[in-house]
């Protein structure tokens, strides 16, 4: 099974996932703007189990409806490199796709909170877009 590592700037904190992602989008919403310093966060999903090397410093946010989720980031360079949902980190992680440092990476499919998207940003082609976060 193909393996993948994600890792910080710095390197001190890794993330290994396997197998090929759930799905991959990217986020529009202002948090995510806020967290990443960009005008969007590229995320891919993936199955578990992975592994994780080195030491994060975490962040607690809820999102809009409801759900919290659990930021991974280094407490050295302060790259966030992954999250997971509260009460499913044991069924799937979300990766920082720059993270993987792959310009091959497969394109997002998804594009959520497109409300907040920035009117010169581009999706490609066939990306299905909404509104709000469709969960």
């Amino acid at each position: 099974m193909e393996s993948r590592t994600a890792s910080c700037s710095c390197g001190q904190l890794r993330i290994e996932v396997e197998g090929k992602p759930r799905g991959v989008g990217l986020c529009h919403c202002l948090a995510c703007q806020r967290r990443t310093g960009s005008v969007f966060a590229a995320l891919a999903a993936f199955a578990a189990p992975y592994k994780v090397f080195g030491q994060a410093t975490e962040y607690l946010r809820t999102g809009d409806q409801g759900a919290q989720f659990r930021f991974r980031f280094c407490p050295v360079c302060g790259t966030t490199v992954f999250h997971t949902e509260e009460g499913y980190e044991d069924r799937s992680v979300a990766v920082a796709v720059g993270a993987f440092a792959d310009p091959d990476f497969p394109p997002p499919r998804a594009s959520v909170y497109d409300c907040r998207r920035h009117p010169w940003v581009q999706l490609p082609p066939g990306t299905r877009t909404y509104d709000k976060d469709p969960e």
